[in-house]
């Protein structure tokens, strides 16, 4: 009997597990609940919106705003564009900043470290401050009105993705590259066939992170672009809502449509994507 309660008192979690799962629980529910009321508005009718007293269910669900949606604006041309600024965006980061940061950790040059804090220190800065810089720079090369201002850029890193690489890197042993340099392997065959394979978690991450910043963004499409033809969904649900009369349910499927993307890229790559950022702060 003494050992049947000793068990039982190991089984029941204690009072503050159990504080600390309802607190997790209603915050998780309080994250969750605009997502939802998202997708309930995307099939409610217009007069459901505000209506009291207030229903989280649509009394029917239609597709209606969805089809409204693609009668408003060219859906499948700002898809189009936002998806060339995406790919773009995430092959150059990766290439860049994975070079980079293979410079940093791997590599032994004078100067190494402070160039890297040179990099750390350039995340202090928002966007907001190079950003009327950069427009007249690309004005004077003839880029605005052009993708070029958002995605040839990607192509010269990023100092986030940088640190998250150079940390990865600099966890893996520096006796395997040293055995390959023994064996005769240069620089780039040690980064693409020893470095690369060992850092997909990481390399995910930054795929991720690019996919979310280029998909969300809004002020770099806003000044550079310039053209209708040009703009991404992000611009297209600002032009919804600056109507004089907005169509509040047809924003609700635009922004279901754009939220769905990154919760599905996020629970595909969940697992590499904790991978990397738990095993990016191994070494400092």
């Amino acid at each position: 009997m003494a050992r049947a309660k000793g068990k039982t008192k190991q089984v029941l979690p204690s009072l503050e597990v159990v504080f600390l799962y309802a607190f997790l629980i209603v915050l998780g529910v309080l994250f969750v609940l605009p997502v939802f009321y998202l997708f309930m508005g995307a099939f409610k009718a217009q007069s459901e919106l505000f209506r009291v007293p207030f229903k989280w269910l649509p009394d029917r669900f239609t597709p209606d705003n969805f089809i409204n949606m693609f009668r408003s604006i060219p859906f499948l041309l700002y898809f189009k564009n936002t998806m060339v600024i995406v790919f773009f965006n995430i092959i150059g980061s990766l290439f860049s900043c994975s070079l980079t940061a293979y410079g940093f950790s791997r590599l032994r040059w004078p100067g190494r470290d402070k160039v890297f804090i040179l990099v750390l220190v350039t995340m202090i800065l928002p966007s907001q401050v190079t950003l009327v810089p950069l427009f007249l720079m690309f004005t004077k090369m003839r880029w605005v009105g052009t993708f070029l201002p958002l995605t040839v850029t990607c192509f010269f890193g990023n100092p986030f993705f940088i640190f998250l690489l150079r940390q990865f890197f600099t966890g893996i042993p520096q006796d395997i590259s040293e055995a390959a340099r023994i064996d005769g392997a240069g620089e780039l065959t040690i980064f693409w066939r020893l470095v690369i394979p060992v850092a997909k978690p990481v390399l995910t991450t930054v795929a991720i992170f690019a996919f979310i910043r280029s998909w969300n963004d809004f002020l770099g499409p806003l000044v550079f672009l310039g053209r209708d033809q040009l703009y991404t969904l992000s611009l297209a649900a600002s032009m919804l809502k600056s109507n004089l009369d907005p169509n509040w349910s047809v924003l609700l499927a635009l922004g279901t449509v754009m939220v769905l993307p990154v919760l599905v890229l996020f629970f595909v790559m969940q697992k590499y994507f904790i991978q990397g950022i738990a095993m990016s702060g191994i070494k400092g």
